[in-house]
């Protein structure tokens, strides 16, 4: 190997799970304001990019959302589309505000933005896109913001799994499963037409 591609750095899309966790560790940091203020830009410019692409709903969603607790310092966001509505124009228009696609499944895609060779960048997104009616996160978030004690319970969990899995995203997000699951149930149960 030369000398000078030693330093040639990797694309994002060129490295292994193992790698991108290291680069992209989870970190929790106490509730901003800013995040509120980031989602909001963000909508609007997401709103005008998917003009005339079946987006039904944007949404700020995720810990971020929620009133008080440590979070991730990403701003998830969920894109609802129309009923029928072609997922493609929507994905084609969110690439080219520069966001990454990051999976794609049968209903649903996710993206990222704020993610560089270098670590995280000032802001990160996350980007969910989806039929309308998919959309448990919004009912997880309206009852974590109704019920303090559960926010903070979930918070507990958090800080407690991020110890346990600083490099292990997957690890991280499945052992908040259980909880994030019973509690939309619950808000499900509370307020059965709210986003429907």
């Amino acid at each position: 190997m030369r000398r000078e591609d030693a330093h040639v750095k990797k694309r994002l899309e060129e490295m292994t799970l193992e790698e991108l966790w290291t680069l992209f560790p989870v970190r929790l940091t106490a509730h901003r304001a800013e995040w509120a203020a980031a989602y909001r830009e963000m909508e609007a410019a997401l709103r005008a990019a998917l003009a005339g692409r079946g987006a039904r709903r944007i949404s700020h969603i995720g810990s971020t959302a929620v009133e008080r607790i440590w979070a991730k310092p990403i701003v998830d966001i969920l894109v609802e589309l129309e009923p029928g509505a072609p997922m493609e124009p929507a994905a084609e228009a969110v690439e080219n505000m520069g966001f990454l696609c990051m999976s794609a499944a049968e209903g649903r895609m996710a993206f990222n933005l704020g993610y560089t060779e270098e670590g995280f960048g000032e802001r990160v997104f996350h980007l969910h896109l989806r039929p309308a009616g998919d959309n448990g996160e919004l009912y997880f978030r309206d009852y974590l913001n109704a019920h303090p004690p559960e926010a903070a319970a979930y918070e507990r969990l958090k800080l407690t799994l991020w110890r346990m899995y600083p490099r292990d995203r997957d690890g991280y997000t499945g052992a908040k499963t259980a909880f994030v699951r019973r509690r939309t149930e619950r808000a499900k149960a509370l307020w059965p037409d709210r986003y429907r």
